[in-house]
């Protein structure tokens, strides 16, 4: 067998501990948020294409009658929709909390995205818009409306969406609530369903202040 010099030895060994300590690639947030939606997306059922009739069909009625109550809020959602934890889905080792969080609800006509971090004293909330809406699959259709509603600076735009094809239409909201900035998004097979549902919802929101 031939032997090496000591000296390629010991170099080969401090190579490889260098390679052990060498720091690792932190993820991009975005991209885990990205991906643990896009599967989220994905179990979405798909529709069979039903033949159009002579006439335009009226928008499909969604009612907000569920409460989903947690992390010291409340928010309006339908009945037949459950939300689960985003975050605690892409690492279990940082679920949803108080200071920030991600939840999604799903079925076969809707989505719904709710986002949160801690922000004190901010007063512009559209900077959680540009985070919950994706540059990759989601455009903003017309001007962002502004508001004032109970108290809570509130942000709305119309979206069209690419992430599925099934609910090619939706919405984004932001808006202030203590100490806190919530986000909301939402897809839908039909453009006239997106801008009630966020009213509904946010009449039904309350946060502990």
């Amino acid at each position: 067998m031939k032997k090496y010099p000591l000296r390629f030895l010991t170099v080969g060994l401090i190579l490889l501990l260098l390679a052990a300590c060498a720091p690792k690639a932190t993820p991009d947030p975005n991209a885990q948020i990205r991906q643990a939606v896009a599967a989220t997306l994905a179990a979405i059922p798909t529709v069979t294409p039903i033949p159009p009739p002579t006439s335009y069909p009226s928008p499909t009625p969604f009612n907000l009658l569920g409460l989903f109550c947690e992390y010291q809020f409340c928010i309006g959602h339908p009945v037949d929709m459950a939300f689960f934890d985003v975050s605690a889905q892409q690492n279990p080792a940082a679920p949803s909390s108080y200071g920030q969080g991600l939840i999604a609800a799903f079925n076969g006509n809707l989505f719904i995205q709710v986002m949160w971090q801690l922000a004190p004293g901010t007063a512009d909330p559209e900077f959680l818009i540009d985070a919950i809406v994706d540059p990759q699959t989601d455009v903003r259709v017309g001007n962002l409306d502004v508001k004032l509603v109970r108290n809570m600076n509130v942000m709305y735009t119309a979206i069209t969406s690419t992430a599925t094809t099934v609910l090619p239409f939706g919405a984004s909201g932001a808006w202030t609530c203590g100490d806190r900035v919530f986000a909301w998004k939402v897809y839908s097979p039909q453009a006239e369903t997106t801008g009630p549902l966020f009213e509904e919802m946010l009449s039904r929101f309350t946060c502990g202040q």
